[in-house]
């Protein structure tokens, strides 16, 4: 590897620090580094080429982050995990150099996840604008406690219409974040397949469904108040009604460069669902 990015999490201070260590670290080994706040996508784009591997520093989130910028072109990322529970995050920061100089010489290998891709349509507007997602879509309700009405169409066929909390769509990497929350399943994260989850609905239809990689989902919003549409957690935007929601699957992958055990999801679900600190 010639050239290695890291993206860290600019409100936590360790994750700061971890991230300066590293680039001195890399610096020290002829690596060309750049630094930059996760929350700086577009700045973060600017520097990708000839980018061999984004290392972030901070927990999922920040890797949800990551993977906005990386998949623009294909570069793996590999997680430094200062968060709580480390689902998407590869290391420690105590084994942090070590395991990077076994990355960097060529050995582990590549965890390849679905994303989708969710076109928004608003009223008087022409064209859509879209988003890529590697955790889940929601459309929920505002701050006001008042359910949404949700028509929900899979591949142009009518399947119901909501009156609820919000729906979750979510990749099977997003399928241990807050679809679980809300009664979903656990995917393998290397699932094609993803789910629809309604949050809280209000009598009617309220299973949660798991939906071929092929299936075409859209959401029709109806509200006499304001809605929320959330791509990852940190993409919020406001909706009325008349809004529509596209979600399939993308043509864009997430890739991971791993250093653990292929086989190691099942065994460290239990100890990851139970809030213990990330895969070492």
């Amino acid at each position: 590897m010639k050239r290695i990015g890291i993206l860290y999490h600019p409100m936590n201070k360790a994750a700061c620090s971890l991230a300066q260590e590293l680039e001195s670290f890399l610096s020290s080994r002829g690596i060309s580094v750049w630094l930059c706040s996760a929350w700086e996508g577009e700045a973060a784009k600017e520097q990708l080429d000839g980018t061999d591997l984004i290392v972030t520093s901070g927990g999922d989130g920040t890797i949800l982050r990551a993977a906005q910028v990386a998949t623009t072109r294909s570069v793996p990322i590999t997680g430094v995990n200062l968060g709580k529970l480390g689902f998407m995050a590869e290391l420690s920061p105590d084994l942090a150099k070590d395991k990077l100089t076994t990355l960097i010489a060529g050995e582990g290998w590549i965890d390849e996840r679905a994303m989708l891709e969710a076109e928004l349509y608003l009223p008087d507007t022409e064209t859509p604008s879209l988003f890529y997602t590697l955790n889940d879509v929601v459309l929920a309700r505002s701050e006001i406690p008042r359910v949404v009405g949700i028509e929900v169409s899979i591949d142009n066929e009518l399947l119901t219409t909501y009156l609820a909390d919000g729906v979750i769509v979510a990749t099977a990497t997003g399928s241990t974040g807050y679809a679980l929350s809300a009664g979903g399943p656990i995917l393998h994260p290397q699932a094609q397949e993803f789910l629809m989850v309604p949050i809280l609905p209000h009598l009617g239809f309220a299973y949660r469904l798991v939906l071929q990689a092929t299936t075409a989902l859209k959401l029709d919003v109806s509200t006499v108040r304001q809605a929320t549409l959330s791509i990852d957690g940190h993409i919020n935007l406001p909706l009325h009604s008349g809004a529509t929601v596209k979600v399939k699957q993308s043509t864009r992958r997430a890739r991971f460069l791993r250093v653990h055990p292929e086989a190691s999801f099942y065994s460290s679900l239990e100890r990851k669902l139970s809030g213990k600190r990330g895969v070492k």
